[in-house]
């Protein structure tokens, strides 16, 4: 399946090269530089290699990004293997190899722990995850890789009645989480009312955190953190 991918990508740069190669015969600079591109991106699918074990920044990323090439997503290898073999054993590290070589990730889990855990209530779960020497479940490192994979991160809500996570993109302003909760509150927003997750669980809440001058004030520009608990104010 990956060769046949690679290959599917292979056309589309071959496709994007024939575009270019006029232009930058006639002197185009940015078409030469597309066709630099478009080189590395040949020789390393027509390797039977994925895109995406290659680095590229600036407008180099530009010229990738708008090929929307198949091979560039990210992949996680999930690798299923019996109790002895959480600390690894030598498929794991065959399937580690392979993903460094292509740029891709590896999560570990017991499928026949997971199927277990499901079953128990949360006192029991961490009786038995501690028996196995284990701090949590293999689901909770599944979603972490994921959320890395995809540049996404979390941040909570928390009123008397409820919490709540959202998920936005890493780098994403103050205004934009509010977007997520509602177009409303991006569109009106006034500011933000941040709370550290650390500070939060710490203190005991809001009103611990803010006794404790954990509480402050962020403007349109401040870039949400990972776990940040926001309380956002809008108007329209």
């Amino acid at each position: 399946i990956e060769t046949e991918l690679a290959l599917a990508d292979l056309e589309t740069v071959e496709r994007a090269t024939t575009r270019v190669e006029r232009r930058a015969k006639s002197g185009d600079k940015e078409a030469q530089a597309r066709l630099a591109v478009y080189e590395r991106l040949r020789q390393t699918l027509g390797e039977g290699r994925p895109v995406r074990a290659l680095s590229f920044g600036g407008e180099e990323l530009r010229f990738v990004r708008e090929l929307h090439l198949i091979t560039r997503k990210p992949v996680l290898y999930v690798a299923n293997v019996d109790e002895e073999g959480l600390g690894g054993n030598a498929q794991v590290e065959a399937v580690r190899q392979r993903a460094a070589e292509q740029g891709a990730e590896v999560v570990v889990v017991c499928a026949a722990i997971e199927a277990e855990i499901l079953e128990l209530d949360p006192a029991e779960r961490d009786e038995f995850l501690a028996d196995l020497g284990l701090d949590e479940p293999g689901l909770n490192r599944v979603i972490r890789a994921g959320y890395r994979l995809l540049g996404l991160q979390t941040f909570f809500t928390a009123g008397p009645k409820e919490a709540r996570a959202w998920t936005v993109r890493i780098g994403a302003t103050a205004p934009e989480a509010a977007g997520v909760i509602h177009t409303d509150f991006e569109k009106g927003f006034i500011r933000a009312e941040v709370i550290a997750y650390e500070d939060f669980v710490a203190h005991g809440g809001e009103q611990g955190a803010k006794e404790a001058g954990k509480w402050r004030l962020e403007g349109r520009d401040y870039v949400v953190q990972d776990g940040d608990v926001i309380h956002f104010r809008f108007n329209v």
